[in-house]
């Protein structure tokens, strides 16, 4: 059993397509593609652009589902996939994975959805941070006591916690008992109130698109179950952007039967998830094309 996972912002690195456009045949055509989609040039951000540009949130976004999407779309046609979930904007790629909306139409809304998320971070000054150990429970409380909220449950001893930056930096200062905190390099807090507006924008433009059931298992964000309705999963990208990413219950409700688990590029933070927390899972990380060999031996 195959499962694919897209991963979420904060993935990309300064030249981290480089290689595929390079090694893989039809690559660097969908790229181009997808570009002319979303008015962005996603091979030159995906080989030569800095850290700053790929940082920017209405790059970032686009730049990685299109990125997810061009490696299924070139190395799984013979591939049987079973499952797809994404993480967070990796969703948009599950989507169009799983039939729900076409490559496009994904790339057409995640391209919103990244303008109107940074257009709603600018407005006020927030941040978010990682918090990796310490008691469930205790973390919790701590990040509300902060008047925080925790954007991802990401699982595996890891929440990350979002709201105003001064709230963020007294949350560094007194970090809960056993846990680190990290301050992420993120324009604001994403998956909480301050992203409404965004909500707001990304509910108009999906009105009227064509939306159909998935073709695959496909695993939401929302509750971390498998989602049969294609106009429910596309609510849910859109609500999303102001909600928590369960994360830990899309882990939770993984296969327990013995299954590879394939996260498309930009790729490793999803594996590193789940090889700590699904034991059925064989993790694999796509991050150079050859990666790819492990898939199907």
């Amino acid at each position: 059993m195959l499962i694919t996972a897209c991963p979420g912002q904060g993935s990309q690195a300064p030249g981290f397509l480089s290689q595929w456009i390079t090694e893989v045949d039809g690559f660097q055509h969908q790229l181009t593609k997808l570009s002319a989609i979303c008015g962005l040039d996603l091979v030159s951000l995906g080989t030569t652009a800095d850290e700053a540009q790929i940082k920017d949130t209405a790059i970032a976004q686009p730049l990685i589902v299109a990125a997810s999407i061009a490696a299924y779309r070139t190395l799984f046609q013979a591939v049987e996939v079973e499952g797809v979930l994404g993480h967070s904007v990796g969703e948009f790629a599950a989507a169009a994975i799983a039939g729900v909306i076409t490559d496009e139409v994904a790339l057409e809304l995640v391209t919103i959805r990244g303008q109107a998320m940074a257009k709603a971070a600018a407005e006020q000054s927030t941040s978010m941070a990682a918090i990796l150990g310490g008691d469930f429970d205790e973390v919790v409380a701590a990040v509300n006591d902060l008047g925080l909220e925790v954007a991802n449950f990401n699982g595996a001893g890891q929440l990350v916690a979002a709201g105003a930056k001064n709230q963020i930096a007294a949350l560094i200062d007194a970090p809960p008992a056993k846990t680190r905190v990290i301050e992420l390099k993120v324009a604001g807090a994403f998956h909480t109130q301050y992203m409404e507006s965004a909500r707001s924008e990304l509910a108009q433009a999906v009105e009227g698109i064509a939306v159909s059931d998935p073709i695959t298992r496909l695993w939401s964000n929302v509750d971390g179950q498998i989602c049969t309705s294609g106009k429910q999963f596309v609510d849910s990208l859109v609500n999303q952007i102001s909600a928590p990413v369960r994360w830990d219950l899309c882990m939770k409700n993984l296969p327990t039967e013995d299954f590879d688990f394939v996260e498309l590029p930009p790729a490793g933070a999803l594996t590193g998830l789940v090889k700590r927390a699904v034991p059925s899972a064989n993790p694999i990380a796509l991050k150079t094309p050859i990666d790819f060999e492990k898939v199907t031996k």
